[in-house]
């Protein structure tokens, strides 16, 4: 399901240009823009599900192959054993602004908690 006015899938359909740092047959991971750790990068799948709830009910092998897709991005930017955060902003009031489920992947520096 592709939905036309997501800017999530208009990345994937390569309309709307991202820095790719790595991609799967179902997964896509790209630079955020606005980056809030030297490691910055949002992990998607190509299917459109609005949030990680709705794509856990649809798909749970999607959400693991995401979540694993995340730590290789994390592996990738050399964080992994130093240390990262996967975050899913689930809603309005949790900060979500793009309804296209999305892992950021944030490490490089120290992440304190509780995080805000």
């Amino acid at each position: 399901m592709t939905e036309h006015d997501c800017l999530f899938c208009k990345i994937v359909s390569g309309d709307v240009p991202a820095t790719v740092v790595r991609e799967s047959a179902r997964t896509l991971a790209f630079r955020d823009i606005n980056p809030q750790a030297p490691t910055h990068v949002l992990v998607i799948p190509k299917d459109h599900h609005a949030t990680v709830a709705e794509l856990a009910a649809a798909d749970g092998d999607l959400l693991a192959e995401l979540v694993r897709e995340a730590h290789e991005v994390a592996a990738g930017d050399g964080v992994a054993e130093s240390g990262y955060r996967m975050v899913f902003n689930t809603g309005p009031g949790a900060g979500q602004t793009v309804f296209h489920v999305h892992a950021h992947v944030l490490g490089g520096r120290g992440l304190n908690w509780p995080p805000g």
